[in-house]
């Protein structure tokens, strides 16, 4: 059984002054497979602590040294991407689809953080003022389970090109991957202090550095109730915030689709990583002129989207994470019978041939309305509802009509109808024709799906405050 107890504070591996032991489970069997030492408020402080010593020096720090620091820590990533994987699939479930496509956008992080710098510009001139884009202070990410690596490589490069300093807290349920990301960190070689890791719960470490009088800014990947929170805990201060949060995405299959590719891709973007995933295409929009159509795809495309083994290369589905996450999903399932949907695929309990685990059966719903709790609420798991509408103006009222927006699809032949229906959607990213997005473009929601942006430029600057100096 592994036991990770263990945390990173300036520069060094350390035993937590906090003493609660957490189990940690692989989702695929049920069982127990290690546990880790959460860490608790004097760990948290200490974090801090020692983030705001490193920050004195580090912000002074020029271009080529970060840059340095950077492709260190691209190297020692990508050194790891196998360990890396392997702790994705044994803690959570990522299937050998999601592991092999998304854990090398860790490394690429960095990469991209070096470009950028290479060319952005610190110092700008306005008429007769010197603008200077700062290093904002001292940083804290928070970051989920799911992809963990991927979210905390995205911020602490970004922190890092800004110079400013991090402390970084993951979910105590990527405890494998943050002991691996946790060893990169120490390979790269960093000045003491500028990276720290303390893994612990929201209700501890969490609150402590999110309402941290020494904390500048607070970058967070999670759900929208945690979202709240933070913005509590931050007022108080005035910390700067960069909040991605929940999602409730629609995916509107306009009448000129192809609807056997653009259903299939509606698919996978909703079981992405097993359906657990604050972007996923949850609301397939059909129009009702083709419904009984894009119903027959669903079923003939259904068979890539089957539940097994995360390991198996065959397998579309994995488990979810926890006893509690199957429990959630379980209980939306019957509550969309409950309220007249009707399935089409899946339903209640585990898969056939699937008895140990939590996995569900990956999960489509037909005859639904938008004012159905299963089509307004994140279950975060593999359950898709399919939304009929009559004209694209209702297919824009249906697709806006949700608390949230972080993410929409747009499926068509017309890629000029496409972005008009685009431009029309509420939602910080709108992606037409795929599922995965650009790189280098902003990402972040509207509504309950948060504030401020990432990645590239967007990503950067929300580490950076502008200072005037006008002569």
């Amino acid at each position: 059984m592994r036991k990770i107890h263990q945390i990173y504070i300036d520069g060094k591996f350390e035993i937590p002054h906090g003493t609660e032991l957490a189990p940690l489970h692989n989702p695929s069997t049920g069982q127990v497979i290690g546990e880790v030492r959460l860490a608790d408020e004097a760990d948290a402080d200490a974090a801090v602590a020692a983030a705001k010593r490193a920050f004195a020096s580090f912000s002074k720090t020029g271009k080529e040294e970060r840059i340095a620091i950077l492709k260190r820590l691209s190297a020692a990533f990508a050194e790891r991407l196998d360990d890396i994987k392997a702790a994705m699939t044994e803690e959570y479930g990522a299937t050998r689809g999601i592991v092999d496509g998304l854990v090398p956008l860790a490394p690429g992080m960095f990469d991209e953080a070096v470009k950028l710098l290479e060319s952005y510009e610190f110092t700008r001139t306005r008429g007769t003022t010197t603008v200077s884009m700062d290093p904002l202070g001292v940083a804290v990410a928070i970051t989920p389970w799911n992809l963990s690596v991927v979210f905390v490589a995205q911020k602490v490069a970004d922190a890092l090109a800004a110079g400013c300093t991090i402390v970084v807290k993951p979910s105590e349920l990527s405890a494998l991957q943050t002991q691996v990301m946790s060893e990169c960190f120490d390979a790269a070689d960093l000045p003491p202090g500028v990276v720290n890791i303390v893994t612990g719960r929201g209700r501890t470490v969490g609150d402590t550095l999110t309402s941290h009088p020494d904390v500048a800014k607070v970058g967070f990947t999670g759900s929208t109730a945690v979202g709240q929170q933070i913005m509590r805990n931050a007022a108080d201060t005035f910390k700067r915030l960069t909040l991605e949060l929940g999602g409730k995405s629609p995916s509107i299959l306009l009448d000129d689709a192809d609807m056997t590719s653009a259903v299939s891709a509606a698919l996978a973007s909703g079981f992405l990583n097993n359906g657990q995933t604050c972007f996923a295409g949850t609301r397939i929009l059909a129009p009702e002129s083709r419904l009984d159509e894009v119903v027959e795809a669903i079923e003939s495309a259904m068979p890539a989207f089957t539940a097994g083994d995360p390991q198996d290369p065959a397998t579309g589905v994995g488990p979810v994470v926890s006893q509690a996450q199957f429990d959630r999903v379980q209980s939306y399932i019957r509550l969309g019978q409950e309220e007249g949907a009707q399935l089409l695929t899946g339903g209640e309990g585990r898969p056939e041939g699937l008895e140990q685990g939590w996995f569900v059966k990956p999960t489509v719903f037909t005859g639904v309305t938008n004012r159905m709790r299963i089509a307004r609420e994140e279950i975060f798991g593999p359950v898709l509802v399919v939304i009929a509408y009559k004209d694209e103006d209702e297919a824009v009222r249906i697709a806006n009509d949700t608390p949230y927006g972080l993410q929409a699809h747009v499926f068509s032949s017309d890629i000029e109808r496409a972005r008009r229906v685009a431009e029309q959607i509420e939602a910080g990213t709108v992606l037409i024709n795929r599922i995965f997005g650009d790189p280098e473009a902003p990402f972040g929601g509207v509504k309950q799906s948060g504030i401020g942006r990432q990645h590239h430029t967007y990503g950067l600057e929300a580490f950076l405050e502008p200072r005037a100096i006008t002569a």
